[in-house]
């Protein structure tokens, strides 16, 4: 692959898949509430999570696969209200969780599974997600230059949408992290947990009536 045939494509991609980073939505909403719990590791896994679902679907663009989602309306259905399920069943428990001044004392392996339990959480989210995959379907086959390497290219498109994932999710912890002293207490938290699950309940909703 000729990388200097792929610059322009590069970066116009990058625009694209720069301003969907900073537009927010539940991705953005699930690594604040994770980091600002003071839940930094898994923060990260959450934020990892999502870029590996990222991965997969460009990478599944790129193949042909998730053209399958555009062709099948049951295979779009089938996704769609699975994912509809998971961010309800989410959103429930997040307005029901509970939080103690003991909480604040609890190792970064204590609260919530870890770093383990983030990257599930962010790579089941995103890979739930079936607008992820119409996206790229729609948008990605355009940047790649006629005559290079379909698979290559879309993943190179793909990780210039991931690094520049990370580096916004890095900004969003560090914001995240300075709420730490007011999250100390447990009303706090808790008014946290219900705007969050509020938020991923209204994220369900909108999945479950759009087209």
């Amino acid at each position: 692959m000729d990388l200097t045939t792929m610059a322009g494509p590069l970066a116009s991609f990058a625009l694209v898949v720069g301003l969907l980073t900073l537009t927010p939505g539940l991705d953005t909403a699930l690594i604040l509430r994770t980091a600002a719990l003071g839940r930094r590791r898994q923060a990260w896994g959450v934020v990892l999570g999502i870029q590996t679902g990222t991965l997969v679907w460009g990478t599944a663009s790129a193949a042909g696969l998730s053209v399958l989602l555009t062709a099948s309306r049951l295979a779009y259905e089938t996704l769609r209200w699975a994912g509809v399920c998971y961010l309800l069943w989410m959103g429930v428990q997040l307005l029901r969780s509970r939080h103690s001044a003991q909480d604040e004392d609890a190792g970064p392996a204590d609260r919530d599974g870890g770093w383990w339990a983030g990257w599930r959480r962010g790579t089941v989210t995103n890979l739930l997600n079936p607008k992820v995959g119409v996206f790229y379907v729609a948008v990605l086959p355009p940047f790649i230059p006629a005559g290079a390497p379909h698979l290559a290219a879309g993943v190179l498109l793909t990780s210039v949408h991931v690094v520049e994932g990370l580096f916004w999710s890095a900004v969003l912890i560090g914001f995240a992290h300075t709420l730490r002293g007011w999250l100390r207490r447990p009303a706090a938290r808790r008014l946290l947990d219900r705007v969050t699950g509020t938020a991923v309940l209204g994220f369900g909703a909108k999945l479950a009536l759009g087209d």
